[in-house]
């Protein structure tokens, strides 16, 4: 049994906000003073419009010729360049601060020590991108339950590598490096001490792979030999013509004799997919490099999100938008990374190797795969998540997997947890969830571990997929947002951080095996402290969450409309 389906929203990367905080002071700091308001009449204003527009046009003349003549920028003067210089090295120090990405942890044989790799990333505002890094650390725990990280002295940095994928088992990783030209997509499979594989993919085959929040999906299958993944299509045929016309027989781009047209116009899913062709599904072999496309998935479906079914014929499971979306199934496409709320689905496929290797071999058999959609009883569904509107509480389902693997008939799809039309005080308001772990499973098969909206902040929760019971993992009593990173059996790697605090890494140990209940211990990190300005200006800071009531409640609203609206406060700690 495995859940496939989940409630959940639009992914939101947990960043600490001081960089925007500094921007901030950077635009305040550099707004000038406001003037004294002019006595009101009209005499008053025929003299000002005439007198006061002269002198400010010779002074600002004269302020433009003196910044020209020191070297400085138009209307900068010298009072504002010490200004200028102090909040620029105080947003750079505020960008220097690395943030927190994604984490695996990798078990070994001996129990009380493990493998942890964290992704951290840093601004570079020279090249107007962030730098990616990976960091090692070794866990090592005793009898105390106290938790030691042992972190490797330097970083390294993965340059040009568009997604970073380990196996299941941890001992192989996936790189994949995306090209911007007419260059082949290249796949390294890494191994403990070398690059066992590089797989070339030529255009022809497909195009980059999609490793955005909505579309991407890159799976390993539980044996470590093939890879499933989603990419743009290769490109469609483009009719070819000549100074005789229109040419049946294709031909080079690089022909100065031909020029190929434009095609049919496609419809793309607008704002960072504008230039990018329609998701398809494909699965390739570690070994050999050989790569196969999944047949029988039709175009007007745009495929994402792929993983492994538990072990069946039907080995992939994926989401798929359809492109006729709309009023009265009317294309609408544009948009989606703002407005996610597209109905969706959820579906089966057969591994293409695995079928053709089952399959009898029959002359003429047209290539078709049996796609079975395994949520049609349910308006919309989002791998492995569910979702509606524009962040609407979500739901979580559960779908019987069959131990044979064969999808005969239905499938049985149960809830797990409900929506929550209108929260109690401090109850579990329902389920705002970003984003899942690839593992999120607890040792017992029947918990899972996800992060949640929670009113003004965001918390951990386990949610058991048989009782249904949530319960809440992060500490009751924080303020703080909580996201989970990676978990080492029932212990949880997370990172925790507030409008006036840095990120920090917490290590969560279950106490017992019957209790849901995490004692959080601060991981120390080998990240350099910030500055002492830094460090001032976050100290000199306190925030709080206000619970603010709703005034003139009427009988009208709907019960959720009457409750208080929460409000994150941030002031000065010298401030009444």
């Amino acid at each position: 049994m495995v859940v496939l389906t989940t409630a959940f929203i639009t992914c939101a990367k947990f960043r600490c906000r001081s960089s925007i905080a500094a921007a901030n002071l950077l635009l305040f700091s550099a707004s000038p003073s406001s003037a004294r308001a002019p006595p009101r009449g009209p005499l008053l204003r025929c003299r000002i419009g005439k007198a006061s527009l002269r002198s400010i046009a010779m002074a600002t003349t004269q302020a433009s010729e003196a910044a020209a003549d020191k070297g400085l920028p138009l209307g900068m003067d010298l009072t504002m360049v010490d200004e200028y210089a102090s909040q620029s090295k105080l947003l750079q120090e505020f960008v220097k601060i690395p943030s927190f990405g994604k984490a695996w942890i990798f078990n070994s044989k001996d129990e009380n020590t493990s493998r942890a790799v964290v992704s951290i990333s840093q601004s570079d505002l020279l090249a107007n991108k962030r730098r990616k890094f990976l960091l090692n650390s070794q866990i090592s725990k005793s009898a105390s339950k106290s938790v030691d990280f042992q972190w490797s002295p330097f970083p390294t940095e993965i340059s040009g590598v568009s997604a970073v994928i380990p196996s299941p088992s941890g001992e192989k990783l996936l790189l994949v490096r995306n090209s911007e030209d007419d260059s082949p997509t290249k796949l390294e499979i890494w191994g403990p001490c070398q690059l066992e594989n590089e797989i070339h993919i030529a255009k022809s085959v497909h195009g980059s792979l999609y490793n955005d929040e909505w579309f991407e999906g890159i799976s390993w299958n539980q044996e470590e030999t093939f890879i499933a993944y989603v990419a743009e299509e290769p490109p469609q045929p483009k009719p070819v013509f000549n100074d005789y016309g229109f040419k049946k027989e294709g031909s080079s781009e690089k022909d100065c004799k031909s020029w190929k047209g434009q095609g049919d116009w496609e419809e793309t899913w607008g704002e960072t997919y504008s230039k990018k062709r329609i998701p398809a599904l494909f699965v390739v072999n570690t070994s050999s490099g050989e790569v196969r496309s999944v047949k029988g998935i039709p175009r007007s479906l745009c495929v994402g999100q792929v993983i492994w079914a538990p072990s069946s014929s039907y080995g992939l499971v994926f989401v798929a938008w359809s492109s006729d979306n709309g009023f009265q199934e009317t294309p609408r496409k544009l948009g989606i990374k703002y407005c996610y709320n597209r109905p969706c689905a959820l579906y089966a496929a057969p591994d293409p190797f695995r079928e053709e290797a089952e399959k009898p071999s029959t002359e003429g058999e047209s290539e078709t795969t049996t796609m079975i959609k395994l949520t049609a009883d349910l308006s919309s569904a989002f791998f492995p998540r569910f979702s509606g509107a524009h962040n609407a509480t979500n739901s979580m389902h559960r779908i019987e997997w069959p131990t044979d693997g064969k999808l005969d008939g239905s499938l049985g799809v149960a809830d797990v947890v409900p929506i929550v039309m209108c929260p109690k005080d401090n109850r579990f308001p329902g389920l705002y969830c970003f984003g899942l772990l690839r593992d999120p499973w607890l040792t017992d098969g029947q918990t899972m571990i996800l992060s949640s909206v929670w009113g003004s902040r965001e918390v951990i929760l386990s949610v058991n997929v048989v009782s249904c019971e949530v319960l809440r993992v992060s500490p009751q009593d924080s303020d703080y947002s909580w996201n989970v990173l990676a978990l080492e059996k029932n212990n949880i790697l997370a990172v925790s951080s507030s409008l006036v605090t840095l990120p920090q890494i917490f290590y969560g140990i279950k106490v017992s095996q019957t209790e849901s209940h995490w004692e959080w211990q601060e991981v120390s990190t080998p990240f350099p402290k910030p500055s002492d300005e830094i460090s001032s200006i976050l100290a000199e800071h306190k925030f709080s969450i206000l619970k603010i009531p709703i005034s003139n409640s009427s009988d009208k609203l709907a019960d959720g409309a009457k409750l208080p609206f929460e409000a994150m406060f941030v002031s000065h700690k010298d401030s009444a």
